[in-house]
């Protein structure tokens, strides 16, 4: 369990900072050492590590930048192919595919975002109810960051399923198109 804790211990860092980050925290530069840092308002939030943006796409299925790997590596993903599907030329076919892929996508980052802020949440309170112990605190992280690992293999999964229903040509197609 150690040995999950060290490797996965990383990869929540790794969330927790692309949260942070995404979230767009104020900056303070020049301002008053007491007039509050970068985090100042957030501790009201529900739950601390993630925004009220951020929840709703957690919710909604959104991508959130996480399949990007796939993305600019040439692997389009069903979201943009459908929006793409008239410059595409996609057959009846691949249309049909596409967006059953999307539908599916969809269900499946759903429950896997439901997962994210539900392994948050119960980090949030073993901080809140002070009852954080470094045993829990490994197990809590571990949890969570295997969430969001969950949730990004989502993403990427739909991505590299679309290299069957696409054409090479097509792939090609949607790259310039989306630019790169």
């Amino acid at each position: 369990m150690k040995t999950l804790v060290t490797a996965l211990l990383p990869l929540a860092l790794v969330a927790c900072a692309h949260a942070q980050h995404r979230d767009g925290h104020r900056e303070t530069a020049g301002a008053h050492p007491h007039a509050g840092g970068p985090y100042a308002g957030m501790q009201t939030r529900a739950l601390k590590a993630l925004s009220e943006q951020q929840l709703a796409d957690l919710r909604a299925g959104k991508g959130m930048s996480l399949a990007l790997p796939a993305e600019l590596n040439g692997h389009p993903g069903p979201a943009h192919v459908l929006e793409l599907a008239e410059s595409l030329e996609l057959s009846a076919a691949q249309k049909a595919r596409t967006q059953a892929l999307f539908a599916q996508m969809q269900r499946d980052a759903q429950l896997a975002g439901e997962e994210v802020i539900a392994a948050e949440t119960a980090l949030d309170l073993l901080f809140r109810e002070k009852k954080v112990s470094a045993a829990s605190l490994g197990l809590a992280t571990a949890s969570a960051a295997a969430a969001h690992g969950r949730l990004r293999m989502t993403h990427l999964r739909y991505h590299l399923n679309m290299m069957d229903v696409l054409t090479p040509g097509q792939v090609a197609t949607y790259n310039r198109l989306r630019g790169y």
